[in-house]
């Protein structure tokens, strides 16, 4: 018999970290159902001075009174008997930031479902929304899915689709999706409870991976298009951001666009540097570079940049100080 044909409420156990998790575990705490605990990575040092900063689940749960765990390892034989104990109905997961062990998978008594930020099975893994940005992708989305011991391949509950816009950056692809998510979790929550929720297979076959992000995917390689470079910029927003190097200086880029026209300049050199900052990319194109900042220094426009700064015509980008 379903949790709804008893007319009780359920008890959930939830797992997630980041800011992309609020909203669903907002929506979770909103709804008719009780969040009996929620788990979140343990506080991790942050920024220059490296204090310890806690996770924004951990900051909202605890101003809710829900108990929080915050295990360093999931796969510790100590978690699983905790957990248990919550005898909760369904576990729910959104960007917790560990692969969830068989352990902890049937921790609930309906299982764990997951809140991804793509639509499977394409883009599985720990960076859906930035590498399908980078990948110059024009859709997108959200799909709940039942958590199984391989990565994102659990049979799909629901998804919905979101188009992504020719020059959004990943921030505002990743916040949407969330909010988005966090209503068609409760949907799908409710349909699970009550027992009609159909699963989908995943075809495996049209799997892709979406690799963790890091700093040396920033590297921008000059000889690929305008529009590739444009997509990197735009993906790796507001981190780790791409960057270049002139003069042994490195450049991250944190805003660009494509500028119209061509030209028969070297990838990588300055074209213009006066009103607008131009350089010359693969395929004869132009990428407008709209905001950078040089190592070490405060982000500004490109126009503030070279009121400031002589960035000659002809001088030439590079993916290292050595180039």
């Amino acid at each position: 018999m379903s949790v709804a044909a008893r007319g009780s409420a359920s008890r959930l156990l939830f797992f997630g970290t980041p800011e992309f998790a609020i909203p669903t575990l907002e929506a979770l705490i909103d709804s008719p159902h009780r969040v009996v605990a929620v788990v979140c990575q343990p506080d991790r040092p942050r920024g220059r001075g490296q204090a310890l900063a806690v996770p924004p689940v951990a900051r909202l749960a605890a101003t809710h009174g829900i108990p929080v765990l915050q295990p360093e390892r999931l796969r510790d034989p100590a978690v699983a008997p905790v957990l248990a104990a919550y005898e909760a109905d369904v576990g729910i997961v959104a960007a917790y930031g560990q692969i969830v062990p068989d352990s902890i998978l049937h921790a609930a008594r309906l299982g764990l479902i997951n809140v991804h930020a793509s639509l499977l099975p394409k883009y599985r893994g720990a960076a859906p929304v930035q590498r399908a940005i980078i990948a110059g992708e024009r859709m997108t989305g959200v799909t709940i899915m039942r958590l199984v011991r391989a990565l994102d391949a659990g049979p799909m509950l629901d998804a919905v689709t979101r188009p992504i816009g020719l020059d959004e950056t990943s921030d505002v692809v990743e916040r949407d999706l969330a909010t988005i998510g966090a209503r068609l979790l409760v949907d799908v929550l409710e349909r699970l409870l009550a027992g009609t929720v159909a699963e989908v297979a995943q075809d495996d076959s049209q799997a892709t991976y979406a690799a963790r992000i890091t700093r040396a995917d920033g590297i921008i390689d000059w000889s690929r298009p305008a529009r590739a470079i444009h997509d990197l910029v735009r993906g790796l927003h507001p981190w780790p951001h791409a960057f270049t190097h002139l003069d042994a200086q490195r450049y991250l880029l944190l805003r660009s666009a494509v500028a119209s026209g061509e030209t028969d300049a070297t990838p990588g050199a300055i074209v213009e540097a006066g009103e607008r900052l131009l350089v010359a990319t693969g395929s004869r194109g132009l990428l407008d570079i709209l905001e950078l900042q040089r190592e070490g220094r405060r982000p500004m426009p490109a126009a503030a940049f070279l009121a400031g700064h002589r960035l000659p015509v002809g001088s030439r980008f590079a993916a290292s100080a050595t180039a």
